[in-house]
């Protein structure tokens, strides 16, 4: 019998990641994603599924973001039962990322039915924090390069995609069959995570596509982010980062750190971590010495940059700090959570800053601001934007087109046929021609819904 992969999420789109592959009566989940971005898209989480989830043998999450693994618990909800596998790290990260999910989401359906902006009456959170951590039960774990059976006959084993903690791709065997999930892939020279490992060779690719239109420019974090904020300091504004609480929070302490042992920075300048949920990812990175880069004080001095904010209260109380500061909080795309209130605060003062820090989906708030908008719509209000707005092009923690290529091309072997998926469709479009055309390999962009042969 064949094997079919669907793909119910991450195509024509860089969110929702779920892939779904088929044979012989039995069925696995590859990634689990929350959909973001545009209204459009984010409906989708509302829908079912094509596939009844307790027909779902297992779930394996390449990694925690929340595009990746932020629908489990939807899925638990709605009758999955089965087990769900990842790494060590990423079952870790995934401790802290999807009750605050829940939790985030609870709070910003109170905030509504408070405020009366919602359209829902009343308005109602995907998941509670109680269903994340109910669906966190199912989760078993693998290290990489272990080989283990989602289900009966199936074989799966995780190679390091770099990325963030935890981050794999993942080999699938099945029914004949290598399929390659390269999860999302990291760059071979980040600061903190480790260069993704050589893949293994496959029959067919499902290969993400996030930058697969352009190259990351040379310069590095450091050059672009010092000057940014030795500017916002000097005429005493606060700079406002969005920043994934995973990965990208923890590179900018990093850089942070760098440039204020370097003098580039005042060792006096104020900087807050402002989100419980980067807060304890940041701890995790002294729990997995080895899977990054980071030794044991460089572990301590993440730890330590920065005063961490836990408790709202805390938060509230950093609008008191005058004079210059910088405030690290999430969302990276400013979908949610705590940054929006730094944001509402911050935008409309000339003096303020605030820095994009990476990829910022079409439909967000940061790709708003990345592309100029001149307000801001946050908590049903329109909030003017009269800060500095500086997108960080060498922030990323995915790999470029070229670092795609290349990681396609230290396969073994060609691949009968490589999916082309996680990314806008300009950017996919753009990797797939570029396989085509460099590696003369087959390459297709799937689209939503849609159902193909491995």
């Amino acid at each position: 019998m064949s094997v079919h992969i669907r793909f119910l999420g991450g195509a024509g789109t860089v969110t929702g990641s779920k892939y779904l592959v088929e044979h012989d009566g039995h069925s696995v989940l590859v990634d689990c994603g929350l959909f973001q971005g545009y209204k459009q898209l984010r409906l989708r989480n509302r829908d079912p599924l094509p596939v009844l989830p307790n027909h779902i043998g297992a779930v394996i999450l390449t990694h925690a973001h929340l595009d990746h693994s932020g629908y489990l618990p939807l899925l638990a909800n709605e009758g999955f039962h089965g087990k769900v596998w990842a790494t060590p790290a990423t079952r870790d990260l995934a401790q802290i990322l999807l009750p605050d999910s829940g939790h985030i989401q609870e709070e910003d359906a109170a905030f509504a039915n408070r405020k009366g902006f919602s359209k829902h009456a009343p308005a109602l959170p995907l998941y509670t924090e109680d269903d994340a951590r109910r669906s966190l039960k199912l989760i078993r774990t693998a290290r990489m390069q272990q080989v283990f059976e989602p289900v009966p006959g199936w074989k799966a084993r995780f190679y390091g995609a770099g990325h963030i903690l935890g981050a794999a791709s993942l080999l699938l065997e099945v029914g004949g069959r290598r399929i390659l999930f390269s999860g999302d892939l990291g760059r071979p020279d980040d600061a903190i995570m480790l260069a993704p490992e050589s893949p293994p060779a496959a029959d067919v690719v499902v290969c993400e596509s996030t930058y697969g239109d352009r190259d990351h420019p040379e310069e590095d974090v450091l050059a672009e982010l010092g000057p940014a904020l030795q500017r916002v300091a000097a005429r005493g504004g606060t700079a406002v980062v969005p920043a994934f609480a995973v990965g990208r929070a923890q590179a900018l302490l990093h850089a942070i750190a760098q440039l204020k042992a370097a003098g580039s920075l005042p060792s006096g300048l104020p900087v807050y971590l402002d989100s419980p949920m980067a807060i304890h990812s940041t701890e995790l990175f002294a729990q997995h010495l080895g899977e990054h880069r980071l030794n044991a004080a460089q572990c301590r001095d993440l730890a330590t940059v920065a005063t961490m904010t836990r408790t709202p209260d805390e938060s509230k109380a950093i609008a008191l700090q005058h004079g210059p500061k910088v405030i690290i909080s999430a969302s990276g795309m400013a979908t949610g959570g705590r940054v929006l209130h730094h944001l509402a605060k911050y935008l409309g003062d000339h003096r303020n800053m605030v820095l994009l820090t990476g990829y910022q989906a079409p439909g967000t708030r940061g790709a708003s601001l990345a592309h100029g908008a001149t307000q801001l719509r946050m908590h049903g209000k329109d909030i003017p934007v009269r800060a500095e707005i500086v997108q960080l092009a060498s922030a990323s923690a995915h790999a470029d087109a070229g670092q795609l290529l290349a990681w396609l091309r230290a396969m073994p072997g060609a691949p009968r046929r490589v999916f082309v998926v996680h990314g806008d469709p300009e950017a996919s479009d753009r990797l797939r021609y570029r396989i085509e055309n460099e590696l003369r390999w087959q390459a297709l962009v799937p689209e939503h819904g849609s159902t193909w042969a491995a």
